[in-house]
């Protein structure tokens, strides 16, 4: 048998393909729910106590309070668990929350629809640390970039077509709260069916004994995880990532309507634009680093990131005015908008090369006796990251920054940020100078 598989190959493997399946239709079904849910309370129901102009800000919220609060004990359970057998338990809860969601559609109870969203969110923290920690243990050192590449792909591509079928969903006069309800019912079901082609994994030897005080629980996360420099910084690394690309996705709606003039058609392109960046990057660092983990990308990825977000400010700043809103076939054709695309996919796809070789060292380095404990605490960084991104965004936008202006602060802070963690951590960029070196070798033509 090979030593290594391509990642597309995986996917023809019971040891990949099933999980794969699963956690995709995890991700579509929290996506298609979250969305309907949020164009439901916003455009379709009168909700006195959650009016439409903070819906969006709740939602989100109640969806990401599960990962602060319980990714400490979820990280514990993984690694006491057969991870396979965890990811079943799941799945088994998420059909449960999406028959509960079936009767708030049906009877148009938001409440009940909002402690389901809170109730998706726990079955996403649940699931994260057993999926991180699944796959460096049925994945060979070679394959571990070109797996977490699909699996970054996979994500991004679910959340884009989440988002998308719910909105067309719950658009549908007088039956789209139905529709919905059914769509999640049954991706729910396919989810679990998939689960259990998971092979099993055997349990864990596990020394420390369970916590379930989530404060304590977590604070011994972040303190193991430090243990490792490298593993740490790497945990800060994606964080980062998330706080960076949160901002860009929350002001889509904003950049679309105030700065492009364009319609909702718009801004659903540069969120499919942004998506198949980042799946598009992730895909690519299989062939980018050869079949190894290459912190080098990191560096690479960062500047990739930097400047496309000074370019597009630098894009948006001499954008033509335009009469009235631009549809999609207008924006096509509108001076210097094809630009404002090219510099997201880049953008993004420079971030997916900078992201996947973090995970997969953080992977690499973890010992497996606490492995999903470190990565709960890279989701409880990732939440909190996120949280403070909208927070520190918001604020910078009332203080008088447009939106363009904060891309720009955006960019200059990701290469400040980088810098620092290649500062304290010189093999970045050692790793960076060997890859070019190499990169350069190969392109050079054979001597006569």
């Amino acid at each position: 048998m090979s030593d290594h598989t391509p990642q597309f190959g995986l996917l023809r493997q019971r040891r990949f393909g099933p999980f794969f399946a699963t956690q995709f239709l995890g991700a579509a079904n929290d996506n298609l729910f979250k969305f309907a849910l949020t164009v439901l309370v916003t455009y379709q129901l009168q909700v006195a106590w959650l009016p439409p102009s903070v819906a969006g800000l709740v939602i989100g919220a109640l969806f990401i309070l599960p990962f602060v609060l319980l990714s400490a004990t979820a990280g514990q359970l993984a690694d006491r668990m057969d991870k396979a057998v965890l990811m079943r338990r799941v799945k088994d809860c998420e059909i449960a929350i999406m028959a509960v969601a079936l009767l708030g559609f049906v009877l148009q109870w938001p409440a009940l629809l909002l402690l389901c969203l809170v109730g998706m969110g726990v079955h996403s923290t649940f699931f994260g640390p057993a999926k991180f920690a699944y796959l460096p243990q049925v994945l060979r050192p070679s394959e571990l970039t070109g797996g977490n590449g699909m699996v970054e792909m996979g994500t991004f591509v679910a959340i884009l077509l989440g988002n998308m079928v719910g909105g067309v969903l719950i658009a549908t006069p007088e039956v789209g709260r139905i529709h919905v309800a059914a769509s999640c019912l049954a991706l729910a079901l396919l989810g679990r069916w998939a689960a259990g082609a998971i092979p099993p994994q055997g349990t864990p030897a596990v020394v420390h004994r369970m916590n379930w005080n989530p404060w304590s629980e977590t604070l011994a996360n972040l303190r193991l995880a430090r243990t490792d420099g490298l593993v740490f910084r790497a945990v800060l690394g994606i964080s980062w990532m998330w706080f960076f690309g949160a901002v860009f996705l929350a002001e889509f709606p904003v950049l679309a309507k105030e700065v492009l003039h364009g319609s909702e058609q718009v801004a659903a392109l540069l969120l499919v634009v942004f998506s198949l960046g980042v799946g598009t990057g992730a895909l690519l660092c299989e062939s980018l680093s050869r079949g190894r983990v290459e912190p080098g990308l990191v560096p690479l990825g960062a500047l990739g990131m930097s400047v496309c977000s000074v370019d597009l400010w630098w894009t948006l700043q001499g954008l033509p005015p335009t009469a009235g809103m631009l549809g999609l076939a207008d924006f096509w054709h509108a001076p210097g908008r094809w630009r404002v695309l090219l510099d997201l996919f880049g953008l993004s796809l420079a971030a997916g090369v900078y992201s996947v070789p973090l995970y997969a060292l953080i992977q690499q380095r973890s010992p497996v006796t606490h492995r999903a404990r470190i990565i709960a605490a890279n989701n409880i960084l990732n939440a909190l990251f996120m949280v403070s991104s909208a927070v520190l965004a918001g604020a910078l936008l009332a203080a008088g920054l447009t939106v363009p202006q904060l891309f720009l602060c955006l960019g200059a802070a990701n290469a400040v940020f980088v810098a620092l963690m290649c500062w304290r951590d010189p093999q970045y960029l050692r790793r960076s100078k060997h890859w070019l070196l190499r990169l350069a070798g190969r392109m050079q033509p054979p001597s006569a």
